[in-house]
């Protein structure tokens, strides 16, 4: 897969990611993609299938009032693609024993998506 088209498809799926936009960041990912959340070295959350990606990210609408992905350094390795990010986000609701409402997070680390047939078939997001 040419290196200009995996950059336009990670960056639709960020806009739509930070729009809230459920059915764009869908557009191109493959019907067995996984979702991996890797956090201080260990995987917290792994899911497989569109269909789970979905219900995933429809319950994550109401965490965040805004959102925001932001691509500081992109290394293409094959049909590998690893993105050292920025993520800021206005919490949308209260956390026990965490943030509140309205509080501002910060966070850096990396996403790395992996495609498969022209889709993305991983998506792995590493703090």
């Amino acid at each position: 897969m040419k290196e200009k088209r995996m950059k336009r498809i990670i960056d639709e799926y960020i806009k739509a990611y930070n729009e809230f936009n459920i059915e764009g960041m869908l557009r191109n990912v493959h019907e067995d993609v996984e979702l991996k959340n890797t956090t201080n070295g260990e995987v917290n959350v792994q899911l497989k299938g569109i269909d789970i990606l979905k219900k995933q990210a429809e319950q994550a609408v109401s965490l965040f009032e805004k959102r925001e992905i932001k691509i500081v350094e992109q290394v293409i390795n094959g049909d590998t693609v690893e993105n050292k990010i920025n993520f800021k986000g206005v919490i949308g609701m209260d956390f026990p024993d965490g943030p509140k409402t309205g509080e501002l997070i910060k966070l850096e680390g990396k996403s790395i998506f992996q495609f498969e047939k022209g889709k993305i078939i991983l998506i792995e997001d590493v703090r």
